[in-house]
């Protein structure tokens, strides 16, 4: 009965193992995973240097691990296995209630990163805004699992208003409205009505009446963002996305290093793919230039920008004529020259704390 047992056992994890080899086969190989929102490893070419230093056998186990047969579908069960046994951090990623908030650490890079702004001071004559943005992990504090590690992020904005830049009460106003919708649950981001209260912060900072919120209107009901995709924890659900300025009669023209294009405040077939967050601008390019001239101003405005300034910039449009929105990590030129070179009228450096901190291009605000 005893050796049944083990024959049975055996065969049957013939079966799985050799069925599992199978669908590798018969399975075509995918380009791309939603849900990790990543490009997957394809079969490595063989050469014989490649086999002499390990690089092909790596790549090898890398495809083997990318294309393995309902790969998504056993992370999100290993996952869920891993929450009933009670785990709240994944991949650097806590589960809290029914959101996801991403764990910040503070970088070896983080004070000297602060001391740019002040270097930038000294380049230019124009007013230079300074807005940090505090991330879930600091607003949404309350809500991390007991004894959870993050950054203490006050502390270092308390930092930033010693760079002699004009200070944006990012904190204080997302403070104010954390029992709100601010941040999406599934993505690192702040949602539309976040960035509303952080563009009321900068009109304040500025001496400006901002002007009011106006109605939203959803634009999708199915977005799952970057923390979703990281984690493995496919069970929430999904956020929905709003935008509260119609964009109509604005232009955008983008540079995405070596070509430029235009299209209109939001990229509506964006909302289509994985990555919807970029429907607000269109995602992460070197400089784009917003133009309204139904705009308030005829002033310019130069953001110094990660990808959170995306959802800002429509409230943004409506004060000024002409922004440019300048990334320094594909971007990498002195802030400054481009300031001055571009006949801007103010320059806003606003970041997240999280990227800010640990940022290597931000030297650039200082040459």
């Amino acid at each position: 009965m005893k050796k049944a047992t083990q024959r049975l056992t055996a065969i049957l994890f013939c079966l799985f193992i050799g069925g599992f080899g199978v669908l590798h086969i018969l399975l075509p190989d995918r380009q791309f995973s939603e849900v990790e929102n990543r490009y997957l490893a394809q079969f490595p070419t063989f050469s014989w240097e490649k086999l002499k230093d390990g690089t092909y056998t790596a790549g090898i186990e890398t495809y083997l691990e990318d294309q393995f047969p309902f790969r998504d579908d056993w992370m999100g069960l290993k996952t869920r296995y891993e929450w009933l046994l009670g785990k709240r951090e994944f991949n650097d990623i806590y589960l809290c209630g029914d959101r996801l908030i991403s764990k910040v650490t503070k970088s070896e890079k983080a004070d000297k990163n602060l001391t740019y702004v002040q270097q930038l001071m000294e380049k230019t004559d124009l007013p230079v805004y300074f807005g940090l943005i505090p991330t879930a992990a600091e607003v949404l504090r309350d809500q991390l699992p007991d004894g959870a590690p993050t950054m203490d992020q006050l502390s270092y904005i308390q930092q930033s208003k010693d760079s002699g830049a004009i200070y944006v009460d990012m904190a204080g106003v997302l403070a104010e409205h954390a029992d709100e919708d601010i941040f999406y649950r599934t993505d690192h981001h702040w949602t539309s009505l976040g960035a509303y209260y952080g563009y009321t912060a900068l009109m304040e900072a500025m001496g400006v009446t901002p002007e009011p919120l106006g109605e939203a209107a959803i634009v999708s009901e199915d977005f799952n963002g970057t923390l979703y995709s990281s984690s493995g924890v496919h069970w929430l659900t999904p956020d929905t996305m709003e935008r509260y300025v119609d964009g109509e009669g604005i232009t955008v023209t983008v540079n995405d290093g070596m070509t430029t294009s235009t299209h209109g405040l939001y990229v509506e077939e964006n909302l289509e793919g994985k990555d919807k967050y970029t429907y607000f601008m269109g995602g992460n390019n070197p400089l784009y230039i917003i133009e309204n001239p139904n705009a308030l101003t005829d002033q310019k405005l130069l953001v110094v920008r990660d990808s959170y300034s995306d959802s800002l910039a429509p409230f943004l449009s409506q004060y000024f004529s002409e922004i440019h929105l300048l990334d320094l990590r594909y971007y990498r030129t002195p802030v400054a020259a481009y300031a001055e070179q571009n006949g801007m009228d103010a320059i806003f450096v606003c970041y997240s704390v999280d990227n800010f901190q640990k940022d290597t291009d931000v030297v650039y605000l200082g040459q």
